[in-house]
């Protein structure tokens, strides 16, 4: 087979996931509802003292429809432009696609699920506190390691990998830095597409974040919370310069000493073997880069069936990160760190995070071309 066969076969399994997550969402409503009518038929299959007794939940049941209805609303706006992500290159009518699916349509849904979640977190007012927690070390930091009485932050290049609805990304350009936002999954850069280009107005829209969430609730009403987005408008500011790009980090990142800086928030513990991240973000370091990262260890391949995953403790991974030629100036743990936490939930997970700041060998010298 030659090689431009190869290309030509990829590029239609791309373009046939790409439709495969746009159908995903599109099938949000239809697969929500299904859960809830669920539960009301096991509510009917009860005895009629229970039935009695559930009065309440069944009413409960009916206003999460209700939240269910509002944020699907929601996903027809989402999409409309969807296919202009990646320059039009999928333009079609969108029904010429094979079937191909994201897993199924049931399991899709809790990406979408997700993708609400992280509305929160990223772009409303309500994930500040989550905001403060993960990205103001980072953002202090670049900051802090180039001053703008020294640098000329708009020739600063800086990497956010893992940058899913791309705030940190955007927060990071705003000081004037070039800042690249990268992200891999789909249905985050649909949303994020939407976010970053097509919201107009500060809490423009309204979602529901954890109606799915039926376990740990005191109150239905506190499964019910919801949240405006954007709390800001997500403007390009002057100086700066802010990108996302779409892709496999390992795959899109090839090139050697071209960044000044790359920044991972929750990231390096998505990969399979965290060292070839490691190793990576090494490579595309300039000489006198400065890596600087905040999150937990929550290996994302552990456990999964046919995957070949590695756990290293921090402690080995402190070893490997000094092996493969980094100079570790900054390490704190014990971060106290929250991930789409719901703050009426009777769970709440807690990090306890490690923050780092690694330099790349060779100091950087400030009269260089570079900057």
């Amino acid at each position: 087979m030659n090689s431009e066969v190869k290309i030509l076969q990829e590029e239609n399994k791309e373009r046939e996931y790409f439709f495969s997550v746009l159908k995903t969402f599109s099938s949000y409503r239809e697969q929500s509802l299904l859960r809830i009518e669920s539960k009301e038929k096991t509510v009917q299959s009860l005895p009629k003292h229970h039935r009695k007794w559930l009065t309440k939940y069944s009413e409960d049941l009916k206003s999460f429809k209700a939240c269910i209805e509002k944020n699907s609303q929601l996903i027809p706006i989402i999409l409309k432009e969807a296919k202009n992500i990646f320059g039009n290159i999928y333009c079609t009518d969108g029904n010429s696609h094979s079937e191909t699916e994201v897993g199924t349509l049931t399991e899709g849904l809790y990406k979408v699920q997700s993708v609400f979640k992280q509305l929160m977190r990223d772009w409303s007012s309500m994930g500040s506190l989550e905001r403060e927690q993960c990205y103001q070390p980072i953002i202090d930091e670049i900051e802090e390691q180039f001053p703008e009485d020294k640098f000329d932050r708009k020739m600063i290049n800086v990497l956010v990998p893992g940058a899913g609805l791309g705030r940190l990304a955007f927060e990071i350009s705003v000081r004037g830095f070039a800042c690249e936002g990268n992200e891999f999954n789909m249905f985050m850069l649909v949303v994020s597409y939407f976010v970053l280009n097509l919201c107009k107005e500060v809490d423009e829209f309204e979602i529901f974040p954890w109606i799915h969430h039926y376990c740990n609730n005191l109150k239905a009403e506190d499964q019910m919370i919801s949240v405006r987005f954007p709390d800001i408008r997500p403007m390009p500011t002057p100086g700066g310069r802010f990108s996302m790009t779409a892709g496999d980090f390992l795959e899109v990142y090839t090139d050697h000493n071209q960044w000044h800086c790359v920044a991972t928030c929750f990231f390096i513990d998505c990969a399979p073997n965290v060292v070839q991240f490691v190793e990576t973000i090494y490579n595309i370091l300039k000489p006198g880069g400065v890596w600087v990262n905040l999150g937990p260890l929550l290996y994302h391949y552990s456990g999964l069936k046919n995957e070949k995953s590695i756990e290293p403790s921090f402690e080995v991974l402190s070893d490997i990160i000094s092996s493969i030629g980094f100079e570790m100036e900054k390490c704190s743990t014990g971060i106290k760190t929250k991930y789409c936490q719901n703050p009426k939930s009777m769970l709440m997970y807690e990090y306890d995070s490690v923050y780092f700041v690694c330099r790349k060998s060779i100091k950087i010298n400030n009269g260089e071309g570079d900057y």
